[in-house]
């Protein structure tokens, strides 16, 4: 998932009266599915704009979460022209679609361990829910089991404007999934998103994620799936800092065509 942090420390900031802004890298790893390798990933965080660059070969994937503007675009390195949608509008449509009777937990586990000189609280996470593969009417009816552990340091460096750009973007009814999938999955799309504030309520930033995810059915074509569908996910956060980023980073390179969607 993806997720995806980091601020001005308070001490920094009675120095400083400017504000600083959060750039995170994070590598990822996974195998099922045709995953296999590393993915790397840089995000930003500017107030309520988010930024999230996922290198893929030798192209640039970005999504842009402006959650002050009700906006997200989509985008790569390799088109001149970007995907828009008007999140205000958009959550109208998933709120009236059935989400199915999804469930997700989020709790600390007792456990502590060293992350990058720092120390992490444990929390495990699952997240179950219903999913159609195929025609949302007579498609494939699966279940989507998510299951892991997430390690948080709290007050690291940029807990509260992670925070508070995840608590906003939640309640808003924003989503952290390419809206096409989510349109087809809303239920799971809304499940992640809370998992997301629930993580921020924490009152720091993950240093380190490792998620499963399964799928389940009945008959062969759906057994054939969830032998298949078995993905595991390990996120580590490689550096954090605070440097200063400009504005025109939050929006679609100039002389990009915009595509609006629905």
């Amino acid at each position: 998932m993806k997720h995806v942090m980091l601020a001005a420390i308070a001490a920094l900031a009675v120095a400083v009266p400017a504000r600083a802004d959060l750039k995170v890298t994070e590598n990822t790893t996974g195998k099922g599915l045709g995953l296999t390798g590393n993915i790397s990933s840089t995000t930003y965080i500017k107030g309520l704009k988010m930024r999230v660059d996922t290198m893929r070969g030798d192209k640039v994937e970005s999504m842009i979460f402006d959650v002050a503007n009700q906006k997200l675009y989509s985008f790569d390195s390799k088109k001149k022209e970007a995907d828009v949608w008007d999140m205000a509008e958009f959550g109208k449509q998933i709120g009236v679609v059935d989400s199915g009777a999804g469930t997700s937990s989020f709790k600390p586990n007792g456990q502590t361990r060293q992350i990058n000189g720092k120390t992490a609280t444990g929390y495990d996470m699952t997240i179950v829910m219903p999913s159609t593969i195929g025609d949302a009417k007579n498609g494939m009816q699966m279940t989507v089991n998510l299951s892991g552990t997430t390690w948080i340091v709290k007050g690291a460096p940029g807990s509260s404007d992670y925070s508070k750009f995840y608590m906003a973007a939640a309640e808003k009814g924003f989503i952290f999934t390419d809206p096409r999938a989510a349109k087809g999955q809303p239920g799971q799309a809304k499940a992640r998103t809370q998992m997301y504030r629930q993580m921020a309520a924490t009152g720091g930033v993950p240093f380190e994620t490792q998620m499963n995810i399964k799928m389940s059915g009945e008959g062969p074509m759906a057994g054939m799936m969830a032998r298949m569908g078995n993905i595991e996910m390990l996120s580590n956060t490689q550096s954090a800092e605070s440097v200063p980023l400009a504005d025109d980073m939050f929006a679609p390179p100039a002389g990009y065509k915009l595509n609006a969607k629905k």
